[in-house]
């Protein structure tokens, strides 16, 4: 481990951060571009087989950048993505941001350091930087913005050169070190471990746009919603997000013991996929999604009397059809993705006769990702993390992420040696609880090991 690791480690001051050497190289979870095309034509496009661990130079700071030393990340959806090269290779993405050239022509790489969460500790500010110094424990947007441009200023997610950090651009999260701009920076949880902080932002943001947002849903009290994938690490939060909001979360899982997860974060109604016959991922015919759109009505309004204001899909074409059938006269589905395929088929008439919406969505721009961490730092929202691995097994995090054997989020241990460490407020967390801040694992303390279910 090289100097400037160890001193963030010891706890070290701000000028000792300084006088370290900042390293020529470091640690990263990176693919190459000689591999892009490694799994192509495989039918089991294992990420374990793309994923490389080791060391990257370190790139320049921009003046608008600083310099994290990670303790720790987690793993997205876009980490897969990156892996299998599918649906598009990310070679080209920082191909076509380096042709700007200037700063950005340092992301044009051979290898591509990936993720799009982080905490950590500054170790080096730009010459531009003004609200944030060397020593200062950070989160991370996994939004970049160009502040030069006016859509930017109306809503960061409009500019045109909005892009991903770690996925649309290099120097990600799963590492030892990350590259990020200022203007993506958050002051970190203070009551929240390095693992727990580092495995929020780019999914509860989301959810909180989608929901909450002047461009999303605008829940607002009673408001009956209902979130498919409601275990995941989108539906978790979406499910706090609701019951913040006086509404009324509908989740539907896959399994009991999602179920019994489900509950426990105080979902008011709980479905299990197989009560409506939903046994697949693929697309359904016409027929089959009335008669499970039908089915899948009757429990709700069972349940709670009407038919719901709001449907939370990222599933995409195997439940799409459904949610715009489901949803009631002019109510809203609003989508961020499409985990099971982005081809999707609905009748329009349920749609356009009814009034109905749907709304796009995607990531959050920075004021809506500073409301969303303090609902964090207020203990309105808790981590969904269900485990951790460390650095070196990145591969079987991402696995167990690409196949869904999951629930909520899996995080990363990255310069943290072990979990539970980063918490400078420990009367909030003792307050707030340790099993309360952490809903998806069993806890007895906040030292919580590794691959803790």
């Amino acid at each position: 481990m090289d100097s400037l690791a160890e001193a963030v480690l010891s706890g070290a001051t701000a000028d000792q951060l300084e006088r370290e050497k900042v390293p020529s190289t470091y640690v990263a979870v990176h693919t190459r571009i000689e591999d892009a095309d490694l799994l192509r034509g495989v039918e089991d496009k294992d990420v374990r087989t793309s994923l490389r661990i080791g060391h990257v130079p370190m790139p320049e700071l921009a003046p608008d950048e600083v310099l994290v030393a990670v303790m720790a990340s987690s793993v997205n959806y876009n980490t897969v993505w990156s892996a299998t090269g599918e649906p598009v290779s990310t070679f080209g993405f920082l191909e076509r941001f380096g042709r700007q050239g200037g700063w950005a022509s340092r992301h044009d790489q051979p290898y591509h350091v990936l993720g799009s969460d982080a905490s950590g500790v500054i170790v080096r500010v730009g010459a531009g930087v003004r609200r944030w110094k060397t020593g200062d424990h950070v989160v991370a947007s996994c939004v970049q913005v160009d502040d030069q441009q006016p859509a930017t200023h109306g809503d960061g997610m409009l500019g045109s050169e909005q892009r991903i950090w770690g996925y649309e651009t290099n120097f990600g999260g799963l590492a030892h070190y990350t590259v990020l701009r200022a203007s993506q920076l958050l002051a970190k949880p203070t009551h929240l471990t390095w693992e727990e902080s580092a495995s929020t932002m780019l999914t509860a943001a989301t959810s909180y746009r989608m929901l909450v947002g002047e461009r999303g849903a605008r829940i607002k009290q009673g408001d009956i919603v209902l979130i498919w994938g409601a275990t995941g690490g989108l539906g978790g939060f979406a499910v706090q997000l609701v019951k913040n909001a006086g509404g009324i979360p509908i989740g539907v899982v896959s399994s009991e013991a999602k179920a019994q997860l489900l509950r426990g974060l105080g979902c008011d109604v709980v479905i299990n996929r197989s009560e409506i016959g939903l046994d697949g991922n693929g697309p359904l015919t016409p027929e089959r999604t009335v008669e499970l759109g039908k089915r899948l009505g009757r429990i709700i309004r069972k349940e709670v009397g009407e038919d719901p204001h709001v449907v939370f899909d990222f599933i995409g074409q195997a439940t799409f059809g459904i949610s715009v059938f489901v949803v009631r006269r002019g109510g809203s589905v609003v989508t961020c993705g499409s985990s099971t395929g982005y081809q999707h088929q609905f009748d329009n008439r349920y749609l356009w006769m009814n009034l109905k919406r749907i709304i796009g969505s995607h990531a959050a721009n920075l004021q809506e990702q500073w409301e969303c961490n303090r609902l964090f730092q207020l203990g309105r929202l808790v981590p969904v993390l269900s485990a951790v691995y460390p650095l070196d097994e990145v591969g079987e995090a991402a696995r167990l992420v690409q196949t869904n054997r999951h629930t909520g989020k899996v995080g990363v241990l990255s310069l943290a040696p072990e979990t539970g460490l980063g918490v400078t407020d420990p009367e909030l967390r003792g307050r707030i609880g340790a099993q309360r801040l952490n809903p998806f694992r069993a806890v007895d303390n906040a030292r919580i090991p590794a691959y803790a279910a």
